[in-house]
């Protein structure tokens, strides 16, 4: 089923990962032995992972979210509650299910090259409450599903509730790809990154929307900026980055361009308009160091637009 109906006030379901983040800037890659190093401010600790992020991006952006995750049963869990409180976010729907929070480590450099060490625990073996995610869903037009192991069973029912569905899929090299599959057949809105792509990212639309038959497809190209693919208007482009401000980490940027994304094509169901804001809104984000910091409001994004499209 299509979703075609336009949302006038976005109410949207996160289904995602919350991890405790550690980002540790280093001088470059591939990194040198020392046996002792001391980057003075370049260790930071935050509550991040891909549903968290999301969420806080959404909600800056002025949206309602019902956000749902599954913490640890310790200190790293009460940090994310703590924080979850402090900036706002909708914490009712977390579950302390697992004994120990996820964790990342992140090395970055100066040049926006990054490498995340994710260590998951034991999520991936849960499940989240159906009956919660059930009666969230009912509130929300649209459901981003983020590309965990408890958001699959919610693919299904979100598309035969007829939500809009939407989901990053990250790095991927295999259009059969096992572990995503599922994500990719679900999705109306669909992301990538160009990382591990086998082919160009042209041919990957290509071939992705006669596979799978999202509405939209669109694959971050880093520093050159993303590649949209339309399916309505068999449109398959690349639109280029603008900078707008100095870089400093580009841990996240993803996960911002994903966010806004959904934002504006929640609300207008225009993709060309919403990704170039999308892509301003990561822009500016990548002057901030931590995945889940330097989000702009909605204000701010369209003052933003503005002045790049100038008098």
């Amino acid at each position: 089923m299509e979703f075609v109906a336009k949302i006038s006030m976005a109410k949207v379901l996160v289904s995602g990962l919350i991890n405790i983040e550690t980002t540790l800037r280093v001088e470059g890659f591939p990194v040198g032995y020392s046996p002792v190093r001391y980057p003075f401010f370049g260790i930071n600790s935050t509550v991040s992972g891909v549903g968290y992020n999301v969420t806080k991006a959404l909600t800056t952006l002025g949206d309602a979210v019902r956000f749902l995750s599954i913490i640890g049963q310790d200190f790293a869990g009460q940090l994310v509650m703590d924080t979850l409180g402090r900036d706002g976010l909708p914490a009712g729907l977390i579950v302390p299910g697992i004994e120990r929070t996820p964790q990342s480590v992140i090395l970055y450099d100066g040049d926006g090259r990054r490498q995340i060490n994710v260590d998951l625990k034991d999520i991936q073996e849960q499940a989240y409450p159906e009956e919660r995610f059930d009666a969230a869903l009912g509130e929300c037009p649209v459901a981003v599903l983020c590309n965990i192991n408890f958001s699959r069973p919610f693919l299904s029912k979100a598309r035969r509730a007829g939500k809009l569905v939407a989901t990053d899929v990250h790095a991927l090299s295999d259009l059969n790809d096992d572990y995503n599959r599922d994500f990719m057949q679900a999705a109306h809105i669909l992301f990538f990154s160009d990382e591990n792509l086998p082919m160009s990212p042209e041919a990957w639309a290509a071939q992705l929307l006669n596979r799978y038959g999202p509405e939209v497809v669109v694959v971050g190209l880093g520093a050159q900026g993303a590649l949209l693919a339309v399916r309505r208007d068999n449109f398959v482009e690349r639109l280029p980055a603008v900078p707008t401000r100095p870089i400093v980490s580009t841990i996240g940027a993803g996960d911002a361009l994903f966010s806004c994304f959904v934002h504006c094509y929640s609300r207008t169901r225009d993709p060309y308009d919403s990704l170039r804001k999308a892509m301003l809104f990561a822009s500016w984000k990548i002057g901030a160091t931590g995945a889940a910091e330097g989000f702009l409001d909605e204000a701010g994004l369209e003052r933003l637009a503005a002045e790049v499209a100038g008098p």
